[in-house]
C-alpha cells in the first residue's frame, strides 16, 4: 500500500499498521514522517525502540530478525527501525526483509519501520521492496518543487501563527523567501523557526513584511544541476542566472553543467529533425526518450525554435565544450563559467520568446 506524505496524518488517525517503508531524498520530510509514526506508536503502547543501520555487505541480519521476532522484556510492544542508507540491502538483506514483511501482518507486538533513500524503478520492482509494499505501507517522500515552495512556506508559517501581507506584496515576500531556501528544506525549516523567535505571533498572529524576511532569512539555497535544465527550457533568465551562480559557488563541475545544457540542445535538434521528416511530435519525443516535465517543456518550446537556431546552438555548445576544457574560442569569454552563462542564456532567451 503506497501513500504520500500529505496522506500520512489521515492514515495514522485511521489506525497504525505493523510495517512502514519510508523512501526518498528529502531528509526533513522523511524525519517528520518518521517522528509522526513514532508518536502515534507511543500512544498505542510501543514504548521500546531498537535501531539498526545496514552498513556494508557483511551486515549481520540475524540481529534484526531476532529483534523482529522476539517479545520485549520491558514493554508489551516494540518498534524496530531499519536504516539502509545505500538503498541496497544485499542478497542476505533481501531475504531478511522479505521474511520480516511476511511476518508483519497481524503482528501487534512489533512495529517495523524501514527507511531508504530515493529508489530507482528497478529497485522498486525488486522482490524485497515489493514484499515490504504488499505487506505494509510504503511512503515515498518527494521533494518540494520550486513552483510549490512558496505555498509550502506559507503553510509552515501559518502553523506557527505567522503569515505574509495580503495580495501581491505577500506573494513577492514568499517568492523571495523561496529563492533563499530552494533545494534545502532542512535549512528552510530552521529559517522558519528563526522567524518565529524574531517576530513572535500575538493573539492575532504575526504579519511578516518583505523587509523583515529580507533582514532575517539567510541565503541557504542549494541548486541541482538537472533542475537548471527546467529553468532554461522554461525561459526564466533570472532564475537561470541565480542557479548558475549558486552552482559555481557550491563548486559544481563545469563539465557537468555543460553536459546538461548540451544534452538538451542535442535532444531538441534530434526531435526537430524527426519532425522535419514527418514524425508527429509525440512520437518524436518518445523515440528520443523525452518524458515527464521535460516532455511538456519540449512540447512548448519546439514550435518557437527553428532548425537554424538549433544548429547555431549546437555550434555554440561545441565551442563552450572546448572552453571548459581550457581552450579558447573567438568572440567567447575566456572562463568556463562565463561561457556557460552565455550559452544557457542564449537557449533560455529563445525558449522564453512568446512565453506568458
Amino acid at each position: 500500500m503506497q501513500i504520500s506524505s500529505a496522506q500520512l496524518a489521515n492514515h495514522l488517525q485511521r489506525g497504525l499498521r505493523s510495517l512502514y517503508t519510508l523512501h526518498g531524498d528529502e531528509p526533513l520530510l522523511q524525519q517528520e514522517a518518521l517522528d509522526a509514526i513514532r508518536a502515534c506508536a507511543r500512544t498505542q503502547g510501543y514504548t521500546e525502540r531498537s535501531s539498526h543501520t545496514v552498513a556494508g555487505a557483511h551486515f549481520d541480519w540475524s540481529a534484526v530478525l531476532a529483534a523482529g521476532g522476539s517479545l520485549s522484556l520491558f514493554a508489551d510492544k516494540q518498534m524496530v527501525e531499519i536504516r539502509i542508507p545505500s538503498g541496497k540491502p544485499g542478497k542476505d538483506g533481501s531475504v531478511a526483509l522479505q521474511q520480516l514483511a511476511q511476518q508483519a501482518p497481524g503482528n501487534d507486538s512489533t512495529l517495523t519501520i524501514v527507511t531508504l533513500p530515493r529508489l530507482d524503478k528497478a529497485t522498486r520492482s525488486s522482490a524485497w521492496f515489493t514484499a515490504l509494499d504488499s505487506n505494509g505501507v510504503a511512503l515515498e517522500v518527494l521533494p518540494v518543487e520550486r513552483a510549490a515552495l512558496p505555498q509550502w512556506l506559507a503553510q509552515r508559517l501559518a502553523a506557527q501563527g505567522q503569515r505574509v501581507e495580503p495580495g501581491e506584496a505577500g506573494q513577492h515576500t514568499l517568492q523571495f523567501f523561496a529563492d533563499r531556501v530552494e533545494g534545502n528544506l532542512l535549512a528552510a525549516h530552521q529559517e522558519i523557526q528563526k522567524l518565529a523567535l524574531l517576530f513572535p505571533a500575538g493573539a492575532q498572529g504575526a504579519v511578516l513584511t518583505l523587509e523583515q524576511v529580507e533582514s532575517a532569512v539567510l541565503n541557504v539555497a542549494r541548486y541541482d544541476v538537472f533542475k537548471l535544465s527546467e529553468a532554461v527550457l522554461g525561459g526564466k533568465p533570472e532564475r537561470v542566472q541565480r542557479m548558475l551562480d549558486g552552482l559555481q559557488a557550491e563548486g559544481e563541475a563545469e563539465v557537468l553543467v555543460h553536459y546538461t545544457l548540451a544534452e538538451d540542445i542535442r535532444a531538441l535538434k534530434r526531435v526537430k529533425d524527426a519532425m522535419a521528416q514527418g514524425r508527429p511530435l509525440p512520437l518524436a519525443l518518445r523515440e528520443n526518450r523525452i518524458w515527464g516535465p521535460k516532455e511538456r517543456l519540449f512540447e512548448r518550446v519546439l514550435p518557437r525554435l527553428s532548425a537554424a537556431q538549433l544548429s547555431q546552438l549546437l555550434l555554440a555548445a561545441h565551442q563552450v565544450d572546448g572552453i571548459v576544457k581550457g581552450l579558447r574560442a573567438p568572440d567567447w569569454p575566456s572562463t568556463g563559467w562565463q561561457a556557460l552563462h552565455r550559452l544557457a542564456l542564449q537557449l533560455c532567451t529563445l525558449c522564453g520568446r512568446g512565453a506568458p
